[in-house]
């Protein structure tokens, strides 16, 4: 399923500060933040914490602790996501609908669980084949602490009043002031796919050689400036420039710009986390779906990287890690490409159809989740995430 060398010999302390750092991104919520799911693809904070718990209750305790108390029958049921291998889920769209089991409850499963791992991972006692599997889980875990930060900003964003997660935000914006430039990238033969040492997902798998025709690549991700000149232009009305889906997408939801803007008395303002606030001008723009990005790059005279093109800029040095960026790549297999079976199985490929790829990271990613041959995958329209736009040519 996944290639893994742990980059801390102690695992149990890494794992401890994994399950930390979710619960710290929880610490300035209300009771009541935890249980809204405002949309299909936004889950409460309490399914979030529950569910990275079950992965850990689910693959390892249950699979390899003999004696091992399960903490309650029916959560199995409750926060399994998308592994049918496992049996029966709560619907996608009803996990808002969960009061109970209660927070406080939901805090003493991962209490529960937390004591299980730590004494098992402490004793030694386990295959070098399951170190997989606990790095799948940590990393699963850091990528449920993105979605809680892009979830929680969907929750507060949506309530009329705006409410402020926090005053302090642990990531800085990235203010350019400098002229977009482009690299050029000679046509050639490329390596692609994880080549380094330690973990990754098996839809980084196998390395393989592509060839690509000379392109060009810009060394920065656009502005709130720029993007509000395409606005201005009217290229939220000009159906020349958007993909036919886009357009009627556009149409059909009232889109006119990226999610989180607002016009008020005339001038933009956005909300954070930390509240609305004024629009930076030299802030790169995020929340916008592929449709919008690639109408964006049409109207430029551009177009969007595709992935390799992308993999190849950053292997040789280009900068990222603000946005999530979207690519004109489909997500698919890589040559070679294998499924683990059962339920692990699950985790990447059966999602390979109709999504697109996002290449980088961006400041909600959580540390050392990061990695050049990292595939992110969404569906086109979707503007919840911090996605933002890189130009090519």
């Amino acid at each position: 399923m996944e290639q893994s060398v742990l980059a801390h010999p102690d695992i149990s302390t890494r794992y401890a500060q994994t399950r930390k750092r979710t619960e710290r991104i929880c610490a300035p919520l209300e009771i009541e933040d935890y249980v809204v799911q405002p949309i299909i693809d936004v889950s409460p904070p309490k399914w979030h914490l529950a569910h990275t718990t079950w992965f850990f209750e689910q693959f390892v305790l249950k699979a390899h602790v003999s004696g091992y108390a399960v903490f309650d029958l029916d959560f199995g049921f409750l926060f399994n996501s998308y592994y049918l291998n496992l049996g029966e889920k709560v619907a996608r769209n009803r996990r808002g609908e969960l009061s109970r089991p209660t927070v406080k409850r939901i805090y003493e499963y991962r209490a529960h669980v937390d004591e299980a791992m730590i004494s098992f991972l402490e004793s030694g006692d386990y295959a070098d084949d399951l170190i997989s599997v606990i790095e799948l889980g940590l990393n699963h875990e850091e990528q449920h602490q993105e979605l809680l930060w892009t979830d929680l900003k969907y929750i507060l964003g949506n309530n009329p009043i705006y409410p402020v997660y926090s005053s302090e935000m642990p990531w800085n914006e990235i203010q350019e002031q400098k002229e977009m430039r482009f690299r050029r990238f000679n046509k050639g033969v490329y390596r692609i796919g994880f080549q380094e040492n330690g973990f990754c997902l098996d839809n980084e798998l196998n390395p393989h050689d592509v060839h690509v025709e000379s392109f060009q690549i810009s060394d920065r991700l656009v502005t709130n400036k720029e993007y509000i000149e395409f606005i201005e232009y009217g290229g939220y009305q000009d159906f020349n420039l958007w993909h036919e889906e886009g357009w009627w997408w556009r149409f059909n939801n009232k889109i006119n710009h990226p999610m989180y803007w607002h016009k008020v008395e005339g001038q933009w303002k956005i909300f954070t986390l930390s509240g609305l606030t004024d629009l930076k001008d030299n802030e790169l723009v995020k929340h916008v779906s592929l449709y919008e990005a690639a109408a964006f790059a049409t109207w430029k005279g551009m177009r969007l990287p595709t992935e390799f093109e992308w993999e190849i800029a950053a292997r040789d040095g280009m900068k990222y890690g603000q946005r999530w960026e979207w690519t004109g790549s489909a997500y698919g297999p890589y040559p070679g490409y294998t499924k683990a079976e059962g339920a692990i199985g699950e985790y990447n490929g059966k999602f390979m159809i109709n999504q697109m790829v996002l290449r980088g990271s961006s400041v909600a990613t959580s540390p050392g989740h990061s990695r050049v041959s990292y595939r992110n995958f969404f569906h086109p329209h979707l503007q919840w995430q911090f996605t933002g736009i890189r130009l090519a040519k």
